[in-house]
């Protein structure tokens, strides 16, 4: 346990996730840290996502559902309205986190005042739980302008702990689909208000199997082009834009051809450092299991 640190909201938006909804949940209570509150956001469920989430007796566990399919933005921004406590956390309803997850963004928080949002590494996952790649930011990562319109920053939106003073402030833009995540990067860094930290640890657990689809991808680079021209602001130089904006382009020509011949698959094999260690991959599967194993009262 760690009882000196705060306590954090964590919010869990979901939509017809029946199949993983209550494995996610179940990395939720196997937290070292103890003192959170969890917020299940139903988005319009049709099956039967928002009968389970109900049926989670815990007074830390409160559920929100109002019949509208109003999509992740939307879904975010009211989680920041409904969090009761000054650090929110966040994570997707068919994806798993590390036990020690909140505990070791909130220390890093801690004594770090300046920072704002702390961002993680990642173990991507097959739908069978099996360790498929890593992705850890390296040691002292800071972010550059060029990055953040690359939408290479090393963000990963679902791994974010912070304060939700700047959830508050920083609203995502809700008519946003697919990378309202780096829209809301850029928007940031040009108001002054991006200070972020990373952990190069992979503490959160990515089911990537069916997330990478060509449409996702090539609707995520339409919107990344689109941000370069109307958001990025101060901070960002012309030279850093046009660079951007032509290897974005040049990125999405590339996906609309690896999806034509079906090779999509090849983009998703770059995005992880292989694990080369058994015993890495020992461990993923250990944390998995003990994990699925972990109680939720009903």
């Amino acid at each position: 346990m760690s009882p000196s640190l705060p306590a954090v909201s964590i919010g869990i938006p979901f939509f017809n996730a029946e199949d993983t909804l209550l494995d996610a949940v179940r990395s939720v209570f196997a937290q070292t840290h103890v003192n959170w509150e969890l917020i299940l956001l139903d988005d319009g469920s049709t099956d039967k996502s928002l009968e389970l989430a109900k049926s989670i007796k815990d007074p830390r566990v409160t559920v929100y559902s109002d019949g509208q399919n109003r999509r992740l933005a939307a879904r975010l921004n009211q989680m920041a309205k409904l969090a009761s406590h000054d650090y929110m956390a966040r994570m997707d309803a068919d994806d798993l986190i590390s036990p020690d997850r909140l505990r070791l963004q909130l220390e890093f928080l801690q004594v770090r005042p300046a920072v704002d949002l702390v961002s993680t590494g990642v173990c991507s996952l097959s739908n069978a739980n099996e360790p498929l790649g890593i992705r850890v930011p390296p040691e002292c990562h800071d972010v550059s302008p060029r990055s953040l319109l690359l939408a290479n920053s090393g963000i990963v939106h679902a791994s974010l702990l912070g304060k939700r003073s700047w959830f508050l402030r920083n609203r995502y833009r809700e008519q946003i689909s697919t990378g309202q995540d780096a829209n809301l990067w850029v928007r940031a860094f040009s108001n002054d208000d991006l200070n972020v930290g990373f952990i190069n640890k992979p503490l959160y657990y990515y089911r990537e199997d069916g997330n990478v689809t060509s449409l996702k991808i090539k609707n995520a680079y339409r919107e990344i082009l689109r941000t370069i021209l109307r958001e990025s602001g101060h901070g960002f130089s012309t030279p850093d834009k046009t660079f951007a904006y032509l290897i974005i382009l040049a990125k999405f020509m590339i996906a609309q051809s690896l999806s034509t011949f079906g090779s999509l698959d090849l983009l998703r094999k770059r995005r992880n450092r292989t694990l080369l260690s058994q015993d890495d991959k020992d461990f993923f599967i250990s944390e998995i299991r003990n994990i699925q194993s972990t109680k939720i009262p009903q």
